[in-house]
């Protein structure tokens, strides 16, 4: 069985919704198309389609086999495409996944440049402050905020420094006073990014060394914004990257605290399988993001800006 060509006819079916018009597009008879999707489904020993007189689609599992079909052949025929110099512009799906705020501020108009700039690609952009594992979730690029991953499966390339902030809303720190060393910090409200535990830990490194300091407060969530918008209402003290809070810290709603001390250094990374490391749309958009955000952290702008 050419499992190649039944997982196109199997997409093809899928896409067009019934037999008749896959083969059509393939150039093929309706039995042979029938007979491509069967061959597959036996060799998988799954359904992959639910089919009725009046339409087919997919299963579950059908569904979830189709999307990644769809990355597999994209990925031959970007293959075939560069070993025969027949057509040098990328083509097919890319999958991305990015944290929710810098995926909005960010790469999402970075994404859309990118795309004026390879009209053939389809990008789908998955945004989301879990983490996530690329391999095993299907990502060909990850954007991830945080200490640079090494991983053997993975290659990283580091975009950009990002700092990360401790600040407060001047009506707050008016109110309770501005912590004069870490361990005032275990006497404030402080919003904290992560899970709701008995024993949250803020990391903070200063002259005089590193310090961990125990704290509490009104609110933690898995995403930077809620804990911006908390801190500029003068609800406590947070501890963000830099480009969450840029914009408040240049306009005043928030002042920085305890300058001398600042957490661990964190950088923005793309990442992306080792097995991806041949693909051309992948290298196209690392380099199209190195260009776009680094190695100069001054060339970034907005409220992703480091000065």
């Amino acid at each position: 069985m050419d499992k190649f060509e039944s997982m196109r006819a199997f997409t093809q079916v899928v896409e067009t919704g019934g037999f008749a018009a896959a083969a059509r597009q393939m150039g093929l008879s309706r039995s042979a198309v029938n007979k491509l999707v069967m061959n597959l489904e036996d060799d998988l020993q799954v359904q992959l389609l639910h089919r009725t007189t009046r339409k087919v689609t997919p299963t579950p599992t059908g569904q979830a086999f189709y999307e990644r079909c769809g990355a597999i052949l994209a990925d031959v025929e970007e293959a075939e495409r560069s070993v025969s110099h027949l057509q040098t512009e990328p083509r097919g799906q890319l999958r991305v996944n990015a944290p929710m705020t810098f995926g909005t501020l960010h790469l999402a108009p970075a994404i859309a440049d990118f795309l004026l700039q390879y009209p053939d690609l389809h990008v789908e952009l998955s945004l989301s402050d879990r983490f996530i594992d690329p391999i095993d979730e299907g990502f060909d690029v990850t954007v991830r905020i945080a200490q640079p991953p090494t991983a053997p499966s993975l290659i990283v390339h580091e975009l950009c420094p990002a700092p990360v902030i401790l600040c407060g809303a001047p009506t707050y720190l008016a109110r309770q006073g501005a912590p004069a060393t870490p361990a005032d910090l275990t006497h404030h409200a402080c919003l904290s990014y992560g899970h709701l535990t008995s024993d949250n830990q803020w990391t903070l490194i200063g002259p005089d060394g590193p310090h961990r300091v125990t704290i509490s407060g009104p609110l933690c969530a898995n995403n930077g914004e809620p804990l911006r918008e908390a801190a500029v209402r003068g609800l406590g003290i947070t501890l963000l990257p830099q480009f969450i809070v840029a914009s408040d810290l240049q306009a005043g709603r928030l002042e920085r605290v305890l300058a001398p001390y600042a957490a661990p250094a964190i950088a923005v990374c793309v990442l992306y399988p080792v097995n991806r490391h041949l693909s051309t749309k992948v290298r196209l958009l690392t380099e199209f993001l190195q260009q776009r955000f680094g190695p100069h952290p001054q060339a970034l702008s907005g409220r992703l800006s480091l000065s």
